[in-house]
């Protein structure tokens, strides 16, 4: 039996070395904004590069991915543990080479691409020399394949895309894109209706519309696209065709626990911007720390912020154990659905503690709120994951059609009257013995 709570000492120190380096040389670099430059400005070059290669001599690099793709190929409770510590830091990710939509979109043609594919795309991403988008979403469907109208039509030995995408993440500095389109209308089974392609982005046709930030940023990265007679070889499918809602679901998965990991990761910063205001700050009486309400929100939002934790955590061990989605598909969900509500409310209550500091743009709790509502959408929203939960709990039941379920009280008394006639009786005898003794004061 291992029921083990430690992180092994090899890769603890792994852990402290990450920690101290985020806090020291990516935390000054991530306010600078370098990311707005793309991979291949002088800013980033100077910046960022550096910093990779000390990743990369730690052995840290993309430990995401197999050794065959330069990676560590680390089980998803490594990977939970980095990426809550990444998650604190907004260039981190870029730094350790797991950036969205990158790795996903990575992972996918490594998975499903041809040699060609992966020469052209892949190791370009692997190595960040380049970046991706990715287009799926649209603007009426929304992140229901059932609903998207984007369709990619065969002409000869080629593909002509039309259609419109919403919220393509990364499109701003994207030198391919990954795009979901309609290939197989009339299907029988409309989850293989779709197909992905890859498309260079300077293919004619490939228009964004405008970029779109979150919230109050200016440069946006997100990109309304659409695509106009768009040509593309047949070999830019990217999988089998009418495969693309599969290969969406083996990219989200892990992604989604990444996504949790690193929220956990800003749920901490804000805890520990919190408690430090807390027992800082000082009214007439004295530390704001002793009073008792300020007490209930530091423990309610450590509470929260444990059971998500613990929640993230163990849905990666799964993850690791189990090798198969499909059994963990109840525990991403719901790891899905505790991720807003939880970053959300530690974030507004590190707010509320911080009095006008913490709502104006000198501190990070207005983003951090806005980053709970995104996560609340982002990767398929909340009310979906709540109906997978329920549908796989209930999975484990079977209807009772008796007047009376099987576990009735007055059954299971029965059954137990039957089963120890003797102590029964007893019991019996005794409680009349009481109830006269009663009757008589």
């Amino acid at each position: 039996m291992a029921w083990d709570f430690e992180t092994e000492p090899e890769f603890q120190k792994k852990l402290d070395w990450i920690d101290e380096f985020l806090d020291t040389e990516v935390d000054p670099v991530t306010q600078l904004g370098v990311g707005y430059a793309g991979v291949k400005s002088k800013a980033y070059q100077k910046a960022i590069r550096p910093l990779q290669a000390k990743v990369k001599a730690q052995g840290l690099w993309a430990c995401h991915l197999g050794p065959e793709l330069g990676g560590q190929g680390y089980g998803q409770v490594k990977l939970a543990l980095m990426n809550e510590r990444l998650g604190r830091v907004g260039l981190a990710p870029v730094v350790f080479g797991c950036q969205a939509p990158d790795t996903g979109n990575a992972e996918i043609i490594a998975h499903y691409g041809t040699p060609e594919q992966k020469e052209k795309y892949l190791w370009p991403l692997l190595n960040n020399e380049i970046t991706s988008g990715y287009s799926m979403t649209e603007p009426q469907g929304g992140s229901d394949p059932l609903g998207f109208t984007t369709s990619a039509v065969l002409d000869g030995n080629e593909w002509a895309i039309n259609g419109e995408k919403w919220f393509t993440s990364g499109a701003r500095n994207a030198e391919v894109l990954v795009v979901y389109a309609v290939t197989d209308p009339d299907h029988k089974d409309p989850y293989k209706r779709m197909s992905m392609f890859l498309v260079p982005r300077k293919t004619p046709g490939v228009e964004v519309v405008r970029y779109v930030g979150v919230g109050t940023e200016r440069r946006g990265s997100e990109g309304y696209m659409r695509y106009t007679d768009v040509r593309v070889p047949y070999d830019a499918l990217l999988g089998e065709r009418g495969a693309a809602f599969a290969i969406g679901q083996t990219r989200l998965g892990g992604g989604r626990v990444h996504h949790a990991m690193r929220t956990v990761g800003q749920c901490k910063k804000a805890l520990d911007l919190m408690c430090k205001r807390a027992v800082s700050r000082t009214t007439r009486t004295g530390r704001i720390a002793d009073y008792q309400m300020v007490q209930e929100q530091i423990a309610d939002s450590w509470i929260a912020l444990e059971q998500f934790r613990l929640l993230v955590l163990q849905t990666a061990w799964r993850i690791d154990k189990y090798k198969d989605y499909r059994k963990v598909r109840k525990d991403i969900a719901a790891v899905k659905v505790a991720m807003p509500k939880v970053y959300h409310d530690i974030a507004s209550a590190a707010m509320h503690l911080h009095g006008a500091l913490g709502v104006s743009n000198e501190m990070p709790f207005t983003q951090m709120l806005l980053g709970s509502m995104v996560m609340g959408i982002a990767d398929g929203p909340t009310e979906v994951h709540k109906v997978t939960v329920a549908k796989q709990v209930l999975r484990d039941y079977r209807p009772d059609n008796d007047l009376f379920p099987s576990y009735h009280l007055p059954k299971l008394r029965e059954a137990a009257e039957d089963r120890y006639p003797d102590i029964a009786a007893e019991l019996k005898a005794q409680w009349e013995t009481h109830a006269e003794s009663i009757d008589a004061l």
